[in-house]
């Protein structure tokens, strides 16, 4: 993922929360520039309970490379720690800890989210109910008056029907998805509620910023089917969103095809949405 014309990162990690004397990290990819850098955070994967900020390195530091300041965080996890909506509340707080430490860092306060299959989930839940008090429970020292509402949002084959995906694991017989489910989510009802389509068809106040979908042809994991159906409904409801398919990209991390051209392409795709929506109003 290299390209003539990147801006050399310094790669270093930064505590954004502390919770029961605990530390939890943000990993900072800063372009070293004059900025101001558009400002993105990475929620990644991992089926709710497994995974870290570390995840995603390659496609983070190949952003930043491009011009991208980016924090990918930690959030607890089951069995570790608590279940929905313990994550959605963390990247909750991340968003408002990046948009208060936008300009030292270089970047934006206008903030975008990136997250791919579980963190493609909390990725667009998060940004669709900002406001929501559950979600915006943990406090951001010296900083009540920011909020974390999001200028873009990247999904990357996102679990957007959590109980949609939940019953297609169980009519496949895919037991480790079902346990991961029922791990972070405990009932069929939860899923129900912390649900981007459940969110999109009934929920009377919601933000809709414009959103990127990176699907991958034939994925197994990510029915295309709980997609469209999303894909549908946010623009029905007056929502932009584009949908970008490709084919080749990894199974689960981006280690796993960093240097395929379908990754590179997809680098090129966000790198192009991040600059074309980093201006946005969600700077509050």
């Amino acid at each position: 993922m290299t390209n003539s014309d990147e801006y050399e990162v310094d790669v270093r990690d930064e505590e954004y929360q502390r919770q029961s004397g605990k530390s939890w990290l943000a990993r900072i990819y800063q372009p070293q520039g004059a900025g101001p850098f558009p400002s993105l955070i990475d929620v990644h994967g991992g089926a709710w309970h497994n995974g870290d900020r570390m995840n995603n390195v390659e496609i983070d530091g190949a952003l930043a490379a491009r011009g991208i300041l980016v924090a990918a965080l930690d959030f607890r996890q089951p069995p570790a720690d608590d279940g929905y909506p313990a994550s959605v509340a963390d990247v909750n707080l991340g968003v408002r800890w990046l948009k208060a430490q936008a300009a030292e860092l270089g970047g934006t306060t206008s903030v975008g989210v990136i997250g791919n299959s579980s963190g493609g989930h909390l990725a667009v839940l998060s940004a669709l109910r900002p406001h929501d008090p559950r979600y915006a429970a943990l406090p951001l020292a010296g900083h009540p008056d920011i909020d974390a509402r999001l200028s873009y949002v990247v999904a990357c084959w996102p679990v957007i029907d959590p109980l949609f995906r939940y019953r297609f694991a169980q009519k496949n017989n895919r037991d480790e998805l079902i346990s991961a489910h029922l791990e972070y989510w405990r009932t069929e009802e939860a899923m129900a509620e912390g649900n981007p389509q459940t969110a999109i068809e009934h929920d009377t106040q919601i933000d809709m910023p414009p959103m990127l979908f990176i699907l991958k042809k034939g994925d197994k994991n990510h029915p295309q089917e709980m997609q469209e159906r999303f894909i549908a409904s946010y623009r029905q409801r007056g929502g932009a969103l584009d949908m970008q398919m490709f084919d080749g990209l990894p199974e689960h991390r981006w280690a796993d095809a960093a240097e395929l051209p379908e990754a590179i392409r997809a680098v090129d795709t966000i790198t192009e949405f991040v600059q074309r929506h980093s201006m946005g109003t969600a700077s509050a």
